[in-house]
C-alpha cells in the first residue's frame, strides 16, 4: 500500500531518500515548550538522549524501507486519484483520536503516567483533522460524507487495523511507534510537493488543507519532537518496543498492495454518482486544528 495516501510518487521518493535514509539527523536543541516537558517528563530531556532516540527510531523506519524496496511503479497523481488519497487521509485522521484516547486510558490504568499524558495530548491535538480532508473533498466537487463512506482505501484499512491492535494489545506502546512513524514521514513532505499537488488542480480549488497540516510546513514537525522527548524519557526496553512498532508501521506503509493500484477509471466510476452540483469553498481556520 506504499504511498496510497497523503503523498504521490515524487514525494515518496523524497521521503525515502532524504527522510528515511538520513537516519543520523538530530533533534534540535531547543527549550521544551511551556507545559510540554511537564506533560511528558519530570525533567528536561537533553539533546544527546533525544538525538539517540531519533536515530534509533529513524533507523527502524529506514530498515523497513530497505526491506520492502519494491520496483512497482506508483500511480501518477491526478485530480481523481487525489480524491482517493483524501479519502484515505480522512479514515486515518478520523479513527486516530478515539483510538489514542483509549490508549491513554489503558496506559493510565497501568500506572504509566508519561505515556498516558502523551496519548491524551495526542488525542486532543489530532481531533478535527478529519474535517480538513472532508473540506478538501467537498472543494473538489463531491459530497464528502458520501465519498468517505464509498471509498475506503486498503492502505488506510491496514494501518488503522495495526493501530487498533496496538492499542488493545497487552502493552499498548506500539501506538507510540505508529504515531512517530507517520509524523516522521509527513515531515518529508515539503512546500514544493504541496505546490505540485495544487498545480494539478483548477486554480479556484483549494484541496490541500489536510496535506499542509500533515507536512513539514504544518504541525507534525512539532508533534514529532514532542513524541521524541517523551520516548527519550522511557526505559531502554520500552524504547526498543517503540522502535519495533516504527519498523512494523513503516513496513505496512511502504509495502505495495497485493493487487494492482486502483486506476483513475475505477475511482471515477465510484465518484460519478457522488458529484455535487457546485464546488463549495468553505472557510476553515487551519491554525485552530494544529
Amino acid at each position: 500500500m506504499r504511498n496510497d495516501f497523503l503523498i504521490d510518487t515524487e514525494s515518496a521518493r523524497f521521503v525515502s531518500k532524504e527522510t528515511v535514509k538520513n537516519s543520523n539527523c538530530t533533534h534540535k536543541d531547543r527549550p521544551t515548550s511551556a507545559g510540554s516537558g511537564d506533560r511528558f517528563s519530570p525533567k528536561m530531556m537533553n539533546a544527546d538522549s533525544i538525538a539517540k532516540t531519533q536515530k534509533l527510531l529513524d533507523q527502524a523506519i529506514a530498515s523497513a524501507w530497505h526491506t520492502v524496496k519494491s520496483d512497482r511503479r506508483l500511480p501518477i497523481l491526478t485530480p481523481i486519484h487525489w480524491v482517493w488519497q483524501l479519502a484515505a487521509s480522512y479514515h486515518l485522521t478520523h479513527t486516530y483520536p478515539l483510538l489514542i484516547k483509549e490508549a491513554s486510558g489503558r496506559f493510565a490504568a497501568f500506572g504509566r503516567t508519561s505515556l498516558a499524558q502523551w496519548a491524551a495530548h495526542k488525542a486532543k491535538e489530532e481531533t478535527g483533522h478529519d474535517r480538513l480532508a472532508l473540506l478538501d473533498i467537498q472543494s473538489m466537487g463531491y459530497k464528502a460524507e458520501a465519498v468517505v463512506e464509498a471509498l475506503i482505501p486498503i492502505s488506510a484499512v491496514v494501518l488503522v487495523n495495526y493501530l487498533t491492535q496496538s492499542v488493545y494489545a497487552q502493552d499498548p506502546i506500539g501506538c507510540v511507534g505508529y504515531s512517530y512513524t507517520l509524523e516522521r514521514l509527513a515531515t518529508g513532505i515539503k512546500e514544493k510537493h504541496i505546490q505540485s499537488v495544487e498545480a494539478l488542480l483548477p486554480s479556484d480549488i483549494v484541496a490541500t488543507r489536510c496535506l499542509r497540516v500533515h507536512s513539514s510546513v504544518g504541525a507534525d514537525v512539532e508533534h514529532m519532537e514532542e513524541t521524541l522527548e517523551m520516548v527519550a524519557g522511557l526505559a531502554a526496553q520500552e524504547r526498543h518496543r517503540v522502535a519495533i512498532a516504527c519498523y512494523e508501521t513503516a513496513l505496512l506503509y511502504f509495502s505495495p498492495p497485493e493487487e494492482d493500484y486502483i486506476s483513475d477509471k475505477e475511482v471515477q466510476h465510484m465518484l460519478k454518482p457522488l458529484e455535487s452540483r457546485t464546488r463549495i469553498q468553505p472557510r476553515v481556520d487551519i491554525q485552530c486544528l494544529t
